[in-house]
């Protein structure tokens, strides 16, 4: 067993997961299923709260691309998963709700934070009428509107897209912000799953290359995982011209390096270009 996930345990941190489909209102309700079982955090897509209040972390939502907030979500970036870590360690003993949207999910959280597995899942349809979520879903194909379990004050530093409204009085409470809820409209709309195939990086790369000035052509483009990002490998043949081999080989690992941050919300390690072949004009 990993020393921290041992550690966490006896420490007493209480794991339970509260589940349901994206879209269904677990984020609307997690302060009153938060309340009833008396948890004192709750986890909702990257963000620590507490009675209304961002504790650590940082929104998935805040995100401006879908694959980053995916990974936000799953506390993939290291930084951000230390934070978090570092957060519950010094807050133990605790109870921590985890919000997702399927058991799975919640699973892949735990491990990440290094956490034991939820001891109870509590399942949106559990709390949520069949009404409620046909309309939370009907909201969220239509509008493209979040709910976040915090207070706009909060949202307001933590937050890229736009503030739609508040809502108040899920249940009885005399704190300001533990009653709030903040509804947003992320950056970005999704509803459904989203693959990234290594062909599309290769087809970006591939098109950026071969309209980079002095590039003759394209030989090769190899993409490799590399721990929680990827490595690139361009190989082309160049020709002769006013520019050195330098400048081009960093001319195309710039575009490259952008294009795919930008368009898939991947981290780069590195992007290695190697000149295979010289035409000479």
């Amino acid at each position: 067993m990993d020393s921290t996930l041992h550690k966490n345990q006896e420490q007493g941190i209480q794991i339970i997961a509260f589940v349901g489909p994206a879209g269904t209102g677990k984020s609307q309700r997690a302060q009153f299923v938060a309340k009833e079982n008396n948890v004192d955090y709750i986890i909702d897509d990257g963000l620590v709260i507490s009675r209304g209040r961002i504790m650590a972390g940082k929104s998935a939502k805040s995100e401006k691309n879908l694959v980053r907030a995916i990974r936000r979500a799953l506390f993939e970036f290291p930084d951000h998963r230390e934070e978090v870590m570092g957060f519950l360690r010094q807050h133990s003993p605790c109870k921590v709700m985890i919000i997702a949207t399927s058991s799975a999910m919640a699973d892949k959280i735990v491990r990440r934070l290094q956490l034991p597995r939820p001891e109870n899942f509590i399942h949106i349809s559990d709390v949520a009428s069949p009404e409620d979520i046909k309309n939370a879903r009907k909201e969220r194909r239509t509008k493209g509107q979040h709910v976040i379990p915090v207070s706009r004050a909060q949202i307001r530093r933590n937050f890229a897209g736009k503030l739609v409204g508040h809502l108040r009085d899920l249940f009885k409470t005399t704190d300001r912000e533990e009653g709030e809820r903040t509804i947003v409209r992320p950056p970005f709309n999704f509803y459904g799953e989203l693959s990234i195939s290594p062909q599309a990086i290769v087809d970006i790369i591939q098109y950026l290359t071969e309209r980079t000035v002095q590039v003759y052509k394209v030989l090769d483009i190899k993409v490799r995982p590399a721990d929680e990002a990827v490595e690139i490998v361009i190989i082309v043949s160049l020709t002769t011209g006013e520019h050195t081999f330098f400048d081009i080989g960093n001319k195309i690992r710039w575009k490259s390096a952008r294009a795919i941050r930008y368009f898939t919300g991947m981290d780069i390690q590195k992007v290695n270009i190697l000149v295979n072949g010289v035409f000479i004009k």
